[in-house]
């Protein structure tokens, strides 16, 4: 089995916030009635021991999401090591660990662990205070920006590497430039940028209440188009192409944003590295806390289940069904005409099917919503990534554009 991502979800959609725009939240109506959303240890080992077995790469990472992860305390990340160690020895394999996390219960204890440990860890921020904190609060309304910034400077006193996570949405989207020097100015890195797209949900998708099941095949529209925090692809677009012209002329080579990383990967004919602009999906699955595995963590409903651990499912043989394949290979199959001739597809080759709700001039079905976005967007940008790409070519940095 070739290489394949697992989101690892070890306390399902447990968090201790309340974002208002959180599509992950709900998912716990799908498990009422059950234990604490806490993964036992017969199903922790289970994933560890077959995710490591069935990879065929050097370097195996895992990545830990939730809901909030942090919520399992310390001592599941020590149990998580321990198993780690246990499956990796006697392999030539090495094993990598990221956790997404959004900050509220960061500490010096744990800023000390994922140091001495060489954690990778994400920061969900979604900008300075009034942007974060107009969706962002707690369970009982607080505000969570000021346990965020506290969590990120606990991560600076211990040299932590972290990136961080934006969702764009109505909240923030028309402040570009005044979210991205806030990112550069809390030392972010790296950076990656989430379109917030969701659609009330269908009856059909009971309990769910606005996160609406995908449509791989294209879907019919139906009552109203997305929730009143969704972004507007326009706004979006432009969002993404004035943070790109300060960048192109200040950063590049010193703040790495994802997109504009997947952007140069496609002009130089590279594989994208994000799988929402690959031309086939279908190598990221989900694991919640009860071992159910599904097709992907935006496709957690009951349709696109494959299994469940233990049951004695085996991850690999999961990855690897024609289920799985089919679901990957729909999403370039089921590309709307007017996507196959655009000129910027081969970068965008249709974004995530999660997206893909939207009719095409023609009447076809299966438009990605963010089209005019990315249309937007790639189009700007190509000029200077043909001039990157070249400088790449001749052995050359691509920080030298700046000079130009």
């Amino acid at each position: 089995m070739k290489a394949f991502n697992v989101m690892c979800k070890p306390i399902g959609a447990t968090c201790n916030l309340n974002c208002r725009y959180c599509y992950y939240l709900e998912k716990q109506a799908l498990y009422a009635g059950t234990p604490l959303s806490r993964m036992s240890d017969e199903v922790l080992e289970l994933f560890i021991r077959q995710y490591i077995q069935e990879q065929d790469a050097p370097i195996v990472q895992f990545c830990w999401q939730g809901g909030e992860p942090t919520l399992l305390g310390l001592e599941f990340f020590e149990k998580i090591l321990r198993l780690q160690e246990k499956y990796i020895a006697g392999t030539q394999k090495k094993v990598e660990n990221a956790l997404q996390t959004n900050g509220t219960l960061l500490d010096d204890r744990w800023c000390d662990f994922l140091a001495k440990n060489d954690f990778l860890v994400g920061i969900s921020i979604d900008g300075p205070q009034d942007c974060h904190d107009a969706n962002r609060r707690s369970r009982n309304g607080e505000p969570s920006w000021q346990k965020v910034m506290a969590g990120i400077e606990a991560l600076q006193r211990h040299n932590v590497n972290f990136n961080t996570l934006s969702v764009v949405g109505a909240h923030n989207v028309r402040k570009p430039l005044e979210v991205y020097e806030f990112l550069r100015g809390i030392g972010s890195r790296f950076i990656q940028f989430l379109p917030l797209v969701e659609r009330p949900a269908a009856p059909e998708d009971a309990p769910m209440r606005f996160a609406q099941s995908p449509d791989l095949a294209g879907g019919k529209l139906g009552g109203q188009i997305v929730t009143p925090w969704s972004v507007m692809p326009e706004d979006y677009g432009k969002f993404l192409c004035d943070i790109y012209d300060t960048w192109i002329k200040r950063d590049v080579g010193e703040t790495f944003v994802q997109i504009f990383d997947v952007a140069l990967c496609a002009w130089c004919g590279l594989p994208p590295g994000l799988c929402v602009f690959n031309e086939t999906c279908g190598q990221a699955l989900a694991l919640e806390h009860n071992g159910d595995i599904y097709a992907c963590d935006h496709f957690v409903y009951p349709k696109y289940k494959l299994g469940n651990l233990l049951n004695g499912d085996h991850l690999g043989d999961l990855a690897g069904t024609q289920k799985m394949k089919a679901f990957g290979e729909i999403k370039k199959n089921a590309l709307p005409r007017v996507c196959r001739k655009c000129n910027v597809r081969f970068a965008c080759h249709g974004e995530c099917p999660k997206h893909r709700f939207m009719f095409s001039p023609d009447g076809e079905p299966g438009l990605n919503y963010l089209c005019s976005a990315y249309k937007m967007f790639f189009n700007h940008v190509a000029p200077t990534m043909k001039k990157m790409k070249n400088l790449i070519a001749e052995g050359r940095a691509p920080a030298e554009i700046m000079k130009q």
